[in-house]
């Protein structure tokens, strides 16, 4: 179990003061640490409320006795106040700097291993359409997940599924057969995806066209969305696909393969990767063995049309058809059949995380449920990442009309934003083209990703393309600036050989005794401090949103510490060479940040 390097030093001295002052044994559970809001003097605050019933004493009176005991009894604790009923406790200069020290030193972001094995599954697209905003904002979740729970010690499998069969994959395929005339990606010079995309969205205006003329006709709108030729030729295709008939499986292969081949460019630039691929037209035969198991033990329960449902109503849920009566599966169907195969596939997995949007947050709130009434005790492991929809100012994204926000097309905004605003600054003249190209890349998807990894996953948010980019807002770029700031001085320090590459301390003292450390060094250092505890905290509830706003503070404080108290200008030595460690402190963490949100930072700007 994690624990912050400060609270374990506080802790047996706090378990000592309830036997010691109030004859207690402490739970050191109830005891909530924070940290000491900017109004009041102090590192670390106490609430004692909770703790009145054990001391006998008022608010104020325990928190003083419990003040006076820490100071006397614990070295690192050099004052305190009380404010009502709440202990602001000051941390001295000392344990700073020894913290300083010692991340000067040796790896303070290396977590030991957990021996947990957790699976991230993101992503899964459908294959009759480019990915888009929605996607982004998935993938960029998955994988900043997945990196947040390595760097915290996990053995991490990244997979997803793909939907690569289903009605919606047949309209894409009657479409390009009567309206495609042969086209490929080679002849028409569009990505894979896209042209199949393309298709879909013609499926769409042609099946509304027959709609209208049938209605026009005189038929029902529900009738005639029924009885529509495009329609009927998608569903026949789809039986044609599920008998296996070689012309629509060799086409359906074909279409599929420019699809991936789309996908795959998508996702290099987006900069994310799959440990393992599952396929929809594979698994969607899954589930079918589970779904007998549970009739067998009166799991389930079938109506007399043959069908098979669930009755969560217990659970406050209501029933759910897992199986049709013809004996053909659902969504749900396939999915326990293929959380059942990854459990099987690795027998060590504890957790299961499924990153998907909140629409579909009851079917995996059933999903769970009858895992779990099934027996598989592992179903305690599962967990679904939740997230809201973006939205950009133009409003939501409708796909089958055609007006979905395009990933690639936002990747290449977002880097032309970035080329704008760097052509504007003029500050990269010894820069190659190449090298200039590299690093709008990088600074557009660091904006890209940082915009919609900052903001809880849990809300529905806007995305402002120009706002991101921007170098002194809250935003990706921003700390890339700051970074490559920092590289700047520390190879400016080796230049003037003060510092050397790596700036480890174990060569001698990083302060002098009467060195205080000034309010700027403080605040940055215990940043710094704090960035093991953020990163637990991220892997524990799985909201990278964590370490981007941390990290975010950390860099503006740096920034503010970097403007009023000089460093290469310094001319007492240990001052100078104290904060040329703290500077190459920052510059490790924000890397390390950044590579768990899945950000590159580069070395110049």
């Amino acid at each position: 179990m994690f624990q912050d390097r400060l609270q374990a030093q506080l802790v047996p001295a706090l378990q000592s003061a309830f036997q010691h002052l109030f004859s207690h044994e402490l739970d050191v559970r109830s005891v909530g640490f924070q940290p000491t809001r900017p109004e009041f003097e102090g590192d670390l605050t106490i609430n004692v409320f909770p703790f009145l019933k054990i001391s006998g004493k008022g608010p104020e009176q325990t928190a003083t006795a419990i003040g006076e005991f820490l100071q006397r009894q614990v070295p690192i604790v050099e004052r305190f106040n009380v404010v009502k009923g709440f202990l602001n406790i000051v941390i001295a200069d000392s344990y700073w700097t020894d913290f300083l020290r010692e991340a000067g030193n040796k790896d303070i972001l290396q977590f030991p291993s957990t021996g947990r094995q957790v699976m991230v599954e993101y992503s899964s697209p459908n294959t009759n359409k480019p990915l888009h905003l929605g996607h982004l904002r998935n993938n960029f979740l998955g994988h900043s997940v997945s990196r947040i729970l390595k760097a915290a010690g996990n053995e991490v499998v990244r997979v997803q599924i793909i939907n690569d069969r289903g009605i919606h994959i047949c309209k894409s395929m009657v479409a390009w057969q009567k309206f495609g005339k042969g086209e490929t990606p080679e002849t028409s010079g569009l990505k894979g995806d896209k042209l199949v995309g393309k298709y879909y969205v013609e499926f769409d205006k042609a099946y509304k066209a027959e709609i209208e003329q049938l209605v026009t006709g005189g038929m029902p709108k529900e009738e005639a969305e029924k009885q529509a030729p495009l329609m009927k030729e998608a569903q026949a295709m789809l039986l044609a696909w599920e008998a296996n008939d070689p012309a629509v499986r060799a086409l359906w292969e074909r279409m599929n393969g420019w699809v991936y081949s789309g996908f795959n460019a998508t996702y290099t630039r987006m900069g994310v990767e799959f440990d393992k691929l599952y396929y929809e037209s594979q698994t969607y035969v899954l589930g079918k063995e589970d779904v007998r198991k549970g009739l067998e033990k009166g799991v389930f329960y079938t109506k007399p049309d043959g069908s098979v449902w669930v009755d969560n109503t217990a659970e406050g849920l209501d029933e759910k058809v897992l199986q049709r009566g013809d004996g053909t599966s659902l969504y749900m169907t396939q999915d326990i059949g293929t959380a059942v195969k990854r459990f099987e596939e690795f027998p060590a997995l504890q957790q299961l995380i499924y990153v998907v949007g909140n629409e579909q947050d009851y079917h995996f709130k059933v999903l769970f449920i009858i895992l779990k009434k099934l027996g598989f005790t592992w179903a305690e492991g599962l967990h679904h990442l939740s997230y809201g929809m973006v939205d950009l100012p133009s409003g939501k994204m409708k796909s089958r009309e055609g007006t979905v926000v395009d990933a690639d097309d936002l990747m290449q905004e977002v880097v032309d934003e970035a080329r704008k605003a760097g052509e504007e600054l003029s500050k990269l003249d010894e820069f190659s083209e190449e090298e200039k190209s590299a690093l709008y890349e990088t600074i557009g998807l660091a904006a890209l990703k940082y915009y919609l990894l900052k903001v809880d996953p849990k809300k529905r948010m806007l995305f402002d393309p120009a706002a991101s980019i921007d170098l002194q807002g809250h935003t990706g770029p921003f700390i890339q600036y700051t970074y490559a700031r920092i590289k700047s001085l520390l190879r400016k320090a080796v230049e003037l050989s003060v510092g050397s590459s790596q700036l480890s301390v174990a060569s001698g003292p990083l302060t002098t005794d009467n060195h205080q450390l000034l309010p700027e060094e403080r605040a940055v250092i215990k940043f710094l401090h704090q960035f093991p505890a953020v990163l637990n905290e991220a892997a524990t509830k799985l909201e990278p949103s964590t370490i981007a706003n941390h990290t975010y503070e950390l860099v503006k404080a740096y920034n503010s510490f970097y403007q009023s108290v000089p460093v290469m200008k310094e001319e007492d030595p240990d001052k100078q060479r104290s904060r040329l460690v703290l500077s190459a402190a920052v510059a490790t963490v924000t890397k390390k940040a950044m590579w768990c949100l899945g950000i590159g930072v580069p070395e110049r700007m």
